[in-house]
């Protein structure tokens, strides 16, 4: 099902995605081996053991990278020209491993561009675990296509 195009967006819609992801240690170290990010609370036990998390937490941001890929699919997929902000990220309560992620999107804003061929939409992205705590949440500026186009 593709996305909503700029018409198909209601300021102050909510969308709850079906979409859930198991995060697993593997996901972790990759998206650290990836980004070259070697921070020991990510990747050493020893050390994360001793911090104020007492074990590893996930990296903040393949939280907010999968909150968003999450929504995709109920959003943009196939409509958006492109990603225009992440803005006011936050990450309230930390990811673990074998945490399960849900999305929920709210829409702030809408606007036609200058030229009124295509739409800026916000959008605030909650992510949540299995215990409905929010672990993310950022809003997302996207400049989208119209239907009629």
């Amino acid at each position: 099902m593709p996305g909503l195009y700029y018409e198909e967006f209601e300021v102050g819609q909510r969308i709850e995605h079906d979409k859930r992801r198991t995060v697993s240690e593997a996901d972790n170290q990759q998206f650290c081996d990836m980004t070259m990010n070697q921070q020991p609370l990510h990747l050493d036990s020893e050390f994360a053991a001793e911090t104020q998390f007492g074990e590893r937490i996930v990296n903040g941001l393949y939280t907010m990278s999968l909150a968003v890929g999450l929504t995709i699919a109920d959003t943009t997929d196939g409509t958006i020209v492109a990603n225009l902000s992440y803005d006011n990220v936050e990450h309230p309560t930390p990811v673990t491993h074998g945490d399960t992620i849900r999305a929920e999107t709210e829409v702030l804003d809408k606007r036609e561009t200058s030229d009124g061929e295509r739409g800026v939409v916000t959008m605030l992205v909650e992510a949540f675990n299995q215990d409905d705590e929010l672990v993310c949440s950022l809003e997302r500026t996207a400049l989208s296509l119209k239907r009629d186009t």
